[in-house]
């Protein structure tokens, strides 16, 4: 089966270039960018029942961009001014780059991991040299970060929700006309759920792929067959493993044409 259109339940990347544009414009694929989730602030008054006082907190780690727009949001909407001396701690570059957004970019007081992961040793360095602050961690409603990764760091760090993850519910008539479904959550998985209670994957012939074991988890207890995880052994990345994925699917068609 050659696969004609993907469904990448992510937002579009920004700009012009992306692993997944290279893709599509390789093998002729359309990729379609339609994130299963979207994100929801808490309102201040909400936010006040976690008792967490804004201004008592010298760091930030930031592991999202929601995360990086609901901070300084909630930051405004309470009046709190943030400092100058703040320091962030992202797990990724391009979420530290996106703090232009809102303050102006010092090396010296943002720090970025290189995996992606809370446990990366370039943000456990960074953490350790501040250990004397207090340090704010913010996620959703449904996050996975397990703080325990921090344990024996001797770090003051308080976990708090401030934003929650929701169904982007799909319009009436919106079909799912797709060769391969791309999941990044259990929550996007949960969402397709929702939308499409009929959907068959055998019956529509779609392939699915899963980041996370987590997510594969999600999909598998959902009765779902997963085709496609990433990261695996040969590659870290959704879009390296989609394109050895694509590769050896052609493989097999060729082989079975013969």
């Amino acid at each position: 089966m050659k696969i004609k259109k993907i469904l990448v339940s992510q937002p579009r990347p920004a700009g012009d270039k992306s692993p997944y544009f290279d893709i599509s414009k390789k093998y002729d694929i359309e990729m379609v960018f339609r994130p299963f989730i979207k994100t929801e602030g808490l309102t201040a008054k909400e936010f006040r029942q976690s008792k967490v006082n804004l201004a008592d907190y010298g760091g930030v780690i930031l592991t999202s961009r929601a995360a990086v727009d609901n901070f300084f949001r909630l930051c405004q909407e309470m009046r709190v001014k943030v400092p100058d001396t703040m320091k962030y701690f992202c797990t990724t570059e391009a979420i530290a780059l996106y703090l232009q957004k809102y303050i102006v970019y010092r090396k010296r007081k943002i720090s970025y991991g290189s995996t992606g992961r809370l446990d990366d040793e370039t943000l456990f360095m960074a953490l350790d040299k501040n250990r004397k602050e207090k340090i704010l961690f913010p996620v959703s409603d449904v996050h996975k970060e397990d703080l325990s990764v921090l344990d024996g760091h001797d770090l003051d760090v308080t976990k708090v929700v401030m934003f929650r993850t929701v169904s982007n519910d799909f319009q009436p008539g919106e079909e799912l006309d797709y060769d391969m479904l791309l999941f990044f959550s259990p929550a996007g998985i949960a969402s397709l759920k929702k939308n499409f209670p009929e959907f068959n994957q055998d019956n529509d012939h779609i392939y699915i792929g899963a980041f996370g074991p987590t997510t594969v988890k999600a999909i598998e207890d959902m009765g779902y067959r997963v085709d496609l995880q990433a990261p695996n052994s040969a590659h870290r990345s959704m879009p390296g493993a989609l394109e050895d994925f694509i590769e050896k699917l052609a493989e097999k068609d060729a082989a079975e044409g013969e």
